[in-house]
C-alpha cells in the first residue's frame, strides 16, 4: 500500500513538473524576424537580375536596388546575401520560406492581388507605366489602340494586371505574358520589330533606351505609381518597421535622390566620340601624358599606344573625370582596383596610367593559356570592361554554339546575349551589358590603329605641328598614307 502511494506521488510530481515545463516553454516568445536577422548576421534578399535592380559588372555587384538594400544591411550591421528569382511568381513565392529571403527588393508595385501574398514597405521611387512602340510604325495614342497589336509583358507583372483590366473593357485585346524574358528583352524585341508593343516602367526605359534606337514612348498607361520593397505576410512587423524607418531616412538625407541621379539621371553608353575630335585630342592632350604611357608600358611590357587607346576610350585623356558609378581618373579606375594596384590618388594621371597598365596586364595574364595573340589582347580588353566572369560566360556560350571560345570573332557574337534572359539565365554570373565590351574593344582597336599609324617616325613631327592628315579623321589634309586597319 505504502509503495503504491509513493509511486502515485512520484508520478504526480513528474506530471506537474512536465506540465510546468511545457507551460513555461509556451510562454517563451519566438524571436522576431528582425531579431533572427541580427542573430544570424545576414539579411537575405531576393531580387531580379536586371540593369535596374541587380547585376554584376567589372566593378562587382551593382544596380539601384542592390545599392539601396546594401545600405540597409549596413545600417542593421549585417551581411547582405542576394539571390535572384527566375520570374516574379517565384520571387513572391520564396518570401517567408524557412531559411529563405526575408525581403524582396525588385522594383515592385503594390496591387490588390499582391497584397494577399505580401506586405509592402513605404515607397522609395515613383515610376510611370508606359506603352512602348517602334519608331516608324503607327503610334498608338490611347488604350483602345492596343487592340489588334502583338503585345508582350513580363508574366506576373503589374503591367499584366493592367492589361487584364483593360481586356474587360476591350475583350478583343490580346497579349502574351512571358517568364522567359526581362525588360531589356522586351525593349529589344520592340526595337527589332519582333513585337509591336510592350509595357515598361519609366525608370527602366530611361536606363535602357539608349541601347535601342528605334524604341519610343507611345503614351503613359495610367498614373504614376510607387515602387516598394515586399516582405512576407503575417503579424510580425519588426523588419517592416525597420525597413520603413530606413527608407524614410534615406528620403530625408538625400540618399535616394543620389541613387536616382546615379542610375537614372544620365545616359551611360560607350560610343565612338568622333574622328575629328580624336584628331584634335591627339595634338592637344596626348603630348601631356605620352611619356607616362611609354614609361609604364615599358615596365609592364605592353604597347604604349594600346594603353593610350584604353585611356582615350575611358576618359578622352582627361585626368579628373569621375563617372556616375564612382570610377575616376584618366584610366577610370575603381577605388578597389586602385588600392589593389597601389594607386593612392586616382586623379593623378601618372598614377592612374601606372595602375591601369598594371591592371590590364594582370587581367591579360590571368586569361586561359589556350587564348593566343592577337585574340588574347582583345579578350583582355573585354574583361577590363565587363569583368572576367562575364567574359568566361560568353566563352561558355560560344562552346555550346560550336564556336571557338578562344577566338574574339566568335566570342564577341555571344557577349550581347548576356543581356538577354534566355541566355544569361544559363550562365554563372548572370546579366551583363554584353554589347558594351564589343563596342569598347572595337573603339580601342580603331584608336590603336590610328595611333600606330601616326606614331611612325616619319609622321610624328607632323602630328605635333598639326599638319598630319589621318584618313577618315581630318579631311582637310591631303592623304599621303593609309593606316593599317
Amino acid at each position: 500500500m505504502f509503495a503504491r502511494t509513493a509511486l502515485r506521488q512520484r508520478c504526480a510530481r513528474w506530471l506537474f513538473a512536465t506540465g510546468l515545463f511545457l507551460l513555461l516553454g509556451a510562454c517563451v516568445e519566438k524571436p522576431s524576424t528582425l531579431e533572427r536577422v541580427k542573430e544570424d548576421g545576414v539579411l537575405r534578399v531576393i531580387t531580379r537580375n536586371s540593369p535596374a535592380t541587380y547585376f554584376q559588372d567589372r566593378n562587382g555587384e551593382t544596380g539601384f536596388e542592390y545599392e539601396l538594400v546594401k545600405r540597409f544591411a549596413d545600417d542593421l550591421g549585417v551581411k547582405l546575401e542576394i539571390e535572384t528569382a527566375d520570374n516574379l511568381d517565384d520571387l513572391f513565392g520564396q518570401l517567408g520560406k524557412p531559411s529563405g529571403p526575408v525581403l524582396a527588393a525588385a522594383g515592385l508595385v503594390s496591387n490588390e492581388r499582391r497584397l494577399a501574398q505580401v506586405k509592402f514597405s513605404h515607397p522609395y521611387l515613383e515610376v510611370t507605366p508606359q506603352v512602348i512602340y517602334r519608331n516608324g510604325r503607327s503610334r498608338p495614342t490611347e488604350p483602345k489602340d492596343l487592340v489588334g497589336k502583338k503585345i508582350m509583358v513580363l508574366k506576373g507583372s503589374s503591367h499584366a494586371d493592367q492589361l487584364a483590366e483593360l481586356k474587360k473593357q476591350y475583350p478583343a485585346l490580346q497579349y502574351e505574358e512571358s517568364d522567359a524574358v526581362e525588360v531589356v528583352d522586351l525593349l529589344r524585341m520592340v526595337d527589332e520589330g519582333q513585337i509591336d508593343l510592350t509595357l515598361v516602367d519609366s525608370n527602366e526605359l530611361a536606363m535602357n533606351q539608349v541601347y535601342f534606337p528605334n524604341v519610343r514612348v507611345a503614351f503613359d498607361f495610367g498614373d504614376s505609381r510607387q515602387q516598394r520593397w515586399a516582405l512576407a505576410a503575417g503579424d510580425d512587423n519588426s523588419l517592416l518597421n525597420e525597413v520603413n524607418e530606413f527608407l524614410d531616412k534615406a528620403q530625408k538625407n538625400g540618399t535616394l535622390q543620389r541613387l536616382k541621379e546615379r542610375y537614372y539621371g544620365h545616359v551611360d553608353v560607350l560610343g565612338y566620340v568622333g574622328a575629328y575630335t580624336f584628331a584634335q585630342h591627339l595634338q592637344q592632350r596626348l603630348p601631356k601624358y605620352e611619356k607616362h604611357f611609354k614609361s609604364y608600358a615599358k615596365v609592364e611590357q605592353v604597347d604604349w599606344r594600346l594603353l593610350a587607346a584604353i585611356g582615350y576610350q575611358e576618359s578622352m585623356w582627361q585626368p579628373e573625370v569621375t563617372s556616375k558609378t564612382g570610377v575616376r581618373g584618366l584610366m577610370m579606375l575603381t577605388q578597389r582596383t586602385a588600392q589593389a594596384m597601389g594607386v593612392s590618388n586616382r586623379l593623378d594621371p601618372k598614377q592612374s596610367i601606372q595602375g591601369g597598365a598594371k591592371y590590364f596586364m594582370k587581367i591579360k595574364d590571368e586569361l586561359d593559356d589556350s587564348i593566343k595573340e592577337p585574340d588574347r589582347t582583345w579578350f583582355a580588353l573585354a574583361a577590363y570592361n565587363v569583368g572576367s566572369g562575364h567574359l568566361e560566360d560568353a566563352r561558355t556560350l560560344a562552346k555550346r554554339e560550336k564556336l571557338d571560345p578562344n577566338k574574339w570573332l566568335d566570342v564577341k557574337k555571344m557577349l550581347p546575349r548576356l543581356s538577354q534572359k534566355q541566355w544569361y539565365r544559363q550562365t554563372k554570373y548572370g546579366y551583363a551589358r554584353g554589347g558594351e565590351p564589343v563596342h569598347f574593344v572595337a573603339n580601342i582597336r580603331r584608336y590603336y590603329d590610328i595611333l600606330t599609324w601616326v606614331t611612325q617616325p616619319q609622321l610624328e613631327g607632323q602630328v605635333a605641328e598639326g599638319n598630319l592628315h589621318v584618313p577618315g579623321v581630318n579631311k582637310d589634309k591631303p592623304a599621303e598614307q593609309s593606316p593599317p586597319m
